[in-house]
């Protein structure tokens, strides 16, 4: 084993061990998932970067890379090249611990033409993680502080580091102008608190504790105001002041983001939906409010007729009166004389 770890040192130190830097050991549990950065020089920024899966370096196998789809669905992969971090998510992880390389390819690249390596081991647990954080993604904001708790269950010396950069020992010391503090106050728990957060303290940390790391994303960006949030709605438009981090992983300052956005459109059409209700259910409570009137009109006006008696039925008749003459008086006057 001793002899396999010597050949393993030269063989990657002698194909450039310093031109990529990652975490050396990380415990997950089974069945998680994990995101594990590598750092490379930029002169690799338009190289392809990929992860390779064994034990060995002259067997591995390609897991994923930056120009192919992974057709499992076990691994992620994305390149941020202004940071000159490519990020490798691993999911569905077994029981087993498994060795992976970060690598980037060099042939026809402007340098010596090797490829640059650097070892990684995943040591995968049935229970909690021998260090762990409570999430690898978390987000500041300029000014402020922001706090990690990394949890562990082995013996060793608690520090934070940059990756790439310098580490931090307990009690406190700065990382790049941030000022760091490191509290074990806690059983089984250090956590690490940055200070006064500018946008150059985004970037990728570890926890080290012992022989393991726990890497973990900072995300520093600028508090909106209620005035400009404000604005940003009643235009209709949600645009976030801070300069995100530029890689497609998903990271949580996504996910923060994505999620107001969607906050705001869901509350604008709620809002919508509640308006056309409103006015649904007062046209309709108008609506039984006429028709009740108007039956309750029919009604009253059908008893009055009920209560009232028919009227008589009357007979007219037309009477004539017929004047009598002169003549016709003489001539009755005689007959009643001959009589």
């Amino acid at each position: 084993m001793a002899a396999h770890l010597s050949a393993l040192l030269i063989l990657t130190g002698l194909t450039g061990i310093h031109s990529l830097t990652t975490v050396r050991k990380v415990s997950v549990k089974r069945g998680g998932s994990v995101s594990v950065p590598c750092l490379y020089e930029s002169k690799y920024t338009t190289h392809v970067k990929y992860l390779c899966e064994g034990q060995d370096w002259l067997t591995c196998s390609y897991a994923v890379k930056t120009n192919e789809q992974d057709g499992s669905g076990r691994f992620l992969i994305s390149d941020d090249k202004q940071q000159r971090i490519f990020t490798v998510t691993i999911s569905d992880l077994s029981v087993y611990g498994s060795y992976y390389w970060c690598a980037v390819e060099t042939n026809g690249g402007p340098d010596d033409g090797t490829i640059k390596i650097c070892l990684l081991y995943l040591s995968v647990t049935q229970g909690r993680p021998q260090l762990s954080v409570d999430r690898q993604e978390v987000t500041g904001f300029i000014g402020e502080d922001v706090t990690v708790h990394c949890h562990y269950s082995v013996d060793g010396e608690s520090r934070w580091c940059r990756l790439g950069g310098s580490c931090v020992k307990e009690p406190s010391g700065s990382i790049d102008g941030t000022t760091v503090t490191i509290n074990v106050k806690v059983s089984l728990v250090f956590s690490v608190t940055l200070s006064g957060l500018r946008t150059q303290s985004s970037g990728w940390y570890f926890c080290d504790k012992g022989d393991l790391q726990m890497p973990v994303h900072v995300t520093v960006q600028e508090r909106l105001s209620t005035t400009t949030l404000a604005a940003t709605r009643g235009s209709n438009t949600f645009e976030s002041t801070h300069q995100p981090v530029n890689h497609t992983s998903v990271f949580e300052y996504e996910e923060h983001t994505t999620v107001q956005a969607v906050s705001h459109s869901v509350s604008f059409h709620l809002k919508s939906f509640s308006v056309r209700l409103s006015v649904l259910i007062l046209v309709v409570l108008v609506g039984l409010f006429v028709w009740f009137i108007f039956k309750r009109r029919k009604r009253t006006t059908a008893q009055t007729s009920a209560a009232t008696p028919p009227e008589e039925e009357v007979t007219y008749s037309n009477v004539e009166t017929m004047r009598e003459t002169s003549g016709q008086r003489s001539y009755a006057e005689s007959d009643v004389d001959g009589m």
